[in-house]
């Protein structure tokens, strides 16, 4: 199949089209306009793969989209684009907007059009998967309480309120016009290439540099945790296996507090790490408490047993393994973190300066 990938240099992006050109023999176009998140570094390990290419387009540019759509035709789209930072969605809020309801608004539309020009046949097999997240959903406030496919929507920040509205659009456009959607909504993603803005990624880096790991109020609040390769393979599980009309929960199953995951991950730097930074005795003491953001969701937590039960789809990773792996990763692949951290890795949102597939559709 030829699968258009929208968002697929970021982090859960790239992680889809890696797993999809290690694993299958589908082909893959990765659209991505690379704002600061978006990094080809990330894709390296397939650019050379004559079933990837690359095209530098934004998912607003609905002329540009029809292109690819045309030039392309794709069976299947993987829409991952996203702005997708809370703290940045409160600082300003217009690129959540732009980015995740006008962008979404714009793929449908140039998809729809699209879907229209097939034959019955080929609109039958056509998907348009859209990946949101648990937290449109809101805050869980029991301990035993879980997030299903029909937990009414109450998101709590602009990020959250911005991906509520895509997914209704996305919803609609199923229900209004036929176009054969699905929708999955995921826990929090951690693992290799995650950009370093990010809880996990943060705290590594942090504690590597023997910098403060800053901590959120008190760190009480739980989220489930999602290794990135296991959602990957959830993904394409849907995408290829998902009922049309259906959304499905995509979660770890591995609920900790955030203070819980700092202290895991010192933890494992303290047995890896054997000279620590600045002579501190232990990484659990660069922790700092700061002031809590505002709206912030205390709870988060996935029922994931309809995607267990109806895809056979169950993540391989429990929260001890990832993590440890996670960890690794950052220490042996510090090159690809310091370009991001320095900021070199951006000028592949000047010119490509890579070669090959990513060349293929400008």
């Amino acid at each position: 199949m030829k699968i258009l990938i929208t968002g697929g240099a970021g982090f859960i992006g790239s992680a889809v089209v890696r797993h999809i050109i290690e694993n299958t023999r589908d082909a893959v176009l990765v659209v991505d306009s690379l704002t600061y998140a978006g990094n080809l570094e990330s894709l390296n390990s397939v650019n050379s793969n004559e079933r990837y290419q690359f095209a530098k387009v934004d998912i607003c540019d609905r002329p540009e989209l029809d292109r690819i759509f045309a030039d392309f035709k794709p069976d299947l789209v993987m829409h991952l684009a996203a702005e997708s930072h809370v703290d940045r969605s409160i600082d300003g809020p217009s690129a959540f907007i732009e980015t995740n309801i006008v962008g979404t608004y714009t793929l449908l539309e140039a998809a729809r059009q699209y879907w229209l020009t097939l034959d019955e046949d080929t609109q039958q097999h056509f998907r348009f998967h859209h990946i949101s997240t648990d937290e449109v959903y809101g805050d869980l406030h029991g301990t035993d309480d879980l997030f299903t496919e029909t937990t009414p929507y109450a998101p709590s920040s602009p990020y959250s309120a911005s991906k509520a509205a895509s997914d209704h659009l996305v919803r609609a456009w199923n229900r209004t016009y036929g176009l054969p959607t699905i929708i999955t909504n995921c826990s929090n993603n951690y693992g290799p290439f995650h950009f370093p803005e990010k809880l996990i990624p943060l705290i590594i880096l942090n504690a590597i540099s023997g910098k403060p790991l800053p901590v959120y109020g008190d760190g009480a609040q739980i989220r489930d945790w999602l290794y990135v390769e296991d959602h990957a393979s959830a993904l394409y599980k849907v995408v290829t296996e998902g009922k049309i009309g259906e959304t499905y929960n995509i979660g770890g199953h591995n609920e900790r507090k955030n203070i819980d995951v700092v202290k895991t991950i010192c933890s494992l730097l303290d047995e890896m790490i054997v000279n620590k930074p600045n002579n501190i005795n232990k990484f659990e003491d660069l922790i700092t408490y700061v002031k809590d953001r505002p709206g912030h969701d205390m709870r988060y937590a996935i029922d994931a047993s309809k995607i267990a039960n109806e895809l056979g789809w169950k993540p391989q990773e429990t929260f001890e393994t990832g993590i440890r792996k996670t960890v690794e990763w950052y220490l042996q692949n510090e090159k690809w973190w310091r370009r991001v951290l320095d900021g070199s890795y951006a000028g592949e949102r000047l010119g490509l300066t890579t070669s090959s597939n990513q060349e293929k559709i400008k």
